[in-house]
Formats: C-alpha cells, sequence, structure tokens
C-alpha cells in the first residue's frame, strides 16, 4: 500500500494535470486559439467540433493540452470549448489571491463572451470543483455537469493524508512562487458546505477511481448531497481514471450527457 502512494505522489508531482504524449497541437494551435478579456484577465481558449457545447475544465498544474484525450474524443460530436484556467497555461496570471470563485467566474464570463447560454462540463479535479461551482453559482449555463476525482474541502476528510503532507512540503520548500501559488491554492480550498451542493439541479455525474487521491467516502457524501446525481467509482483506477481507462471514461461520460437524467432505485422492480 506504501509503494502505491509513493508512486500516485510521484505521478502527481511530476505533473499535476497529468499530461498524456500527444502529437497535436492542443494548447498551442493558432487556428483554434483565441483570448478573451474576461473578470480583468486575458482567458486563452481553443474550440473544436461543432454541435452542442461541451466545455473541458483541467485540473490544478493542467492546461488544455493535458486535455488532449477527452478532446480528441469529444469534438467528433461536440463544439468543445477548452480553456487553461487562470494562472494555468497561456492564461494570465494577475499575482493576486488565487480562488475558485475567480476561476469559476473567470469561465462564466468567457462563455458570455462566445455568447453561449448553457452546454455540457466536464471537469477533471479543480476542473471538477469549477463544474460544480459553475451549477451552483451560475445555474442557467450548466445542462449537465460530469466531474472526476473533485473534492469541496482541502483537509483529510477529503484527501489521502500521505497527499496532504507531501503537499505540505512542496509550499515550503519550493523556490518555484507559480507552483507554490498552485499548491496554496489547493491547501486553503475549495470550502463548499454540503447546503450549497443541495442547491445544484442541473444533473451530475460524479466519478472517482477506487485508489484516488479523493477519499471514497468524500465523493459518496458529495454525490448523497446533490439531487440529480449519478455515481460512478472506476475500477482499478487511480485520480488519473480518466487517462488510464480512457475508453470507460469516454463511454460513461458520454452515455450520461447523451441520455436522459434518471433517478432509479431498485425498489421501482419490487412495486
Amino acid at each position: 500500500m506504501k509503494r502505491n502512494i509513493i508512486i500516485l505522489i510521484v505521478c502527481i508531482a511530476s505533473f499535476s494535470g497529468f499530461t498524456q504524449p500527444s502529437t497535436n497541437s492542443y494548447g498551442s494551435n493558432p487556428e483554434a486559439g483565441n483570448y478573451a478579456d474576461v473578470n480583468g484577465i486575458k482567458v486563452y481558449y481553443e474550440i473544436y467540433g461543432s454541435g452542442l457545447p461541451l466545455l473541458i475544465l483541467h485540473g490544478n498544474g493542467g492546461s488544455i493540452r493535458s486535455q488532449s484525450p477527452n478532446i480528441d474524443y469529444f469534438k467528433a460530436s461536440y463544439k468543445v470549448i477548452a480553456p487553461d484556467l487562470r494562472a494555468h497555461g497561456k492564461t494570465e496570471d494577475p499575482g493576486d489571491s488565487l480562488t475558485y470563485n475567480d476561476m469559476t467566474k473567470d469561465i462564466n464570463d468567457l462563455l458570455d463572451k462566445l455568447g453561449i447560454d448553457s452546454c455540457f462540463v466536464l471537469g477533471q479535479s479543480d476542473g471538477g470543483i469549477i463544474g460544480l461551482k459553475l451549477a451552483m453559482d451560475y445555474p442557467k449555463k450548466v445542462k449537465k455537469v460530469a466531474v472526476y476525482g473533485a473534492n469541496i474541502q482541502p483537509d483529510s476528510t477529503a484527501i489521502q493524508n500521505a497527499l496532504i503532507e507531501w503537499g505540505y512540503n512542496i509550499i515550503e520548500t519550493t523556490k518555484d512562487m507559480h507552483q507554490k501559488r498552485l499548491y496554496t491554492l489547493m491547501k486553503y480550498q475549495p470550502r463548499i458546505e454540503a447546503s450549497k451542493l443541495r442547491t445544484i439541479k442541473a444533473p451530475v455525474l460524479l466519478m472517482s477511481g477506487d485508489r484516488d487521491a479523493i477519499k471514497l467516502q468524500h465523493t459518496i457524501e458529495i454525490f448523497k448531497n446533490i439531487e440529480n446525481s449519478n455515481l460512478f467509482i472506476m475500477p482499478g483506477a487511480t485520480h488519473f481514471g480518466g487517462y488510464e481507462k480512457a475508453d470507460l471514461f469516454h463511454n460513461v461520460v458520454n452515455d450520461f450527457f447523451t441520455k436522459p437524467f434518471s433517478k432509479i432505485s431498485t425498489l421501482d422492480y419490487f412495486k
């Protein structure tokens, strides 16, 4: 077990956003990319495909490029909007406070700039947190939201202890001020109360790996507090299950997006 935790830590240390090797130009494609002035900063984004809009949000330390497998898959059926989050990739870092509230407002304002009234949302890790906050703070913007490896608290009730200790050590020892800002964000945020989750009306698909950095019970608690939600625990998967088992991940998410949401119960079969 200890060996598995060490391996996971090394993976996250290598790159929090988890970038898959790729020959595409996602994240640096002048034909698909542009900047938008929103919420006091310049946000970089790229658009691919056509159809119903799908917003794809990367995790902490990631970028558009880290979402390459998801863009590849979903651009065939959707109009994919993939931004670099505040202080990530090519999007500006104003150097002041970095909060999930600001990042969520950035994305809402970007959608306004693009004339998108509502969309599907797919978010991984921090992108999942922002996806949930979009559904809470700007409910009209979200048709459905699928999140993988999201947390609503930054402490040991949500995150594996070994990873918390490792993150604290990074903050104390790194000389990279940008890296320190990103890890400090995760140290103190998010702090979302269960009562706020209960205000979400859009259908939500909550996903996690059975060997995730986010504790399984925490994901289940989020699921229990969102009325219109389904839960998917990916077997044999870590915090990066969307990449480790991409085919399964894409099939589950696409099924959720394309089919009408329903809340079924085993008891329905006995009526």
